[in-house]
């Protein structure tokens, strides 16, 4: 596995998406814990996008236009409906300051699936890994998939450390915002308009 995977796979892991966008508005509106779970949630969310590139599958949203039309759409509509929940404070992004009205165990399906969800809706990162993966292959290589899963691997734990840090990093800076209401209420639209943000660039987005 060479040095010139781990330098690009981190500087793609690092860069803002809407994965770590959510990671970090749970660590500030559900602390640590939460965003340990949104973290997970979030690469559990590229597992089927790496097993579409493996299977060669994501060719498929690469040539079919309705195919990739409808899965980018969905995503959008997601994206945007997070935003809408954000502003009315409902959903996984609900600020939590005293525990919440409902279960831990609750909490967490919904903030997992939410995560889940965020990544799965975009065709965009099937095709990437399409492409990415590929790169890094021996290509005197006999049998291409145990490198491609070794890739795969290396990528998921890359994704969820980079994103736990994240969430690390705003989880200690909650506590002076959720005691403040005008920040809090700040917060949200930021976070909702991020969401809409980048629901407007998927929406952009082309084969």
């Amino acid at each position: 596995m060479s040095v010139e995977f781990f330098i690009t796979a981190l500087i793609i892991v690092v860069s803002p998406g809407t994965g770590a966008v959510y990671t970090v508005g749970t660590g500030l509106t559900r602390g640590f814990r939460m965003s340990v779970v949104a973290a997970f949630g979030c690469t559990l969310g590229i597992v089927p996008h790496l097993a579409a590139a493996i299977a060669g599958l994501a060719a498929v949203l690469h040539t079919s236009a309705l195919a990739f039309e409808s899965f980018k759409w969905a995503g959008v509509g997601y994206l945007l409906f997070l935003a809408w929940q954000t502003l009315r404070e409902k959903g996984a992004m609900k600020i939590d300051t005293d525990g919440g009205g409902q279960s831990k165990e609750n909490s967490a399906a919904r903030v997992t699936w939410t995560a889940i969800l965020i990544n799965f809706l975009n065709p965009k990162l099937s095709m990437f890994f399409l492409a990415f993966l590929p790169q890094f292959v021996p290509a005197d290589s006999d049998n291409s998939l145990p490198h491609m899963l070794a890739l795969s691997a290396v990528f998921m734990v890359m994704t969820f450390v980079v994103f736990v840090i994240y969430g690390a990093f705003a989880a200690t800076v909650r506590d002076h915002i959720v005691s403040r209401p005008t920040v809090l209420a700040w917060m949200r639209r930021t976070f909702a308009a991020a969401f809409v943000g980048l629901g407007l660039q998927l929406a952009l987005a082309s084969r």
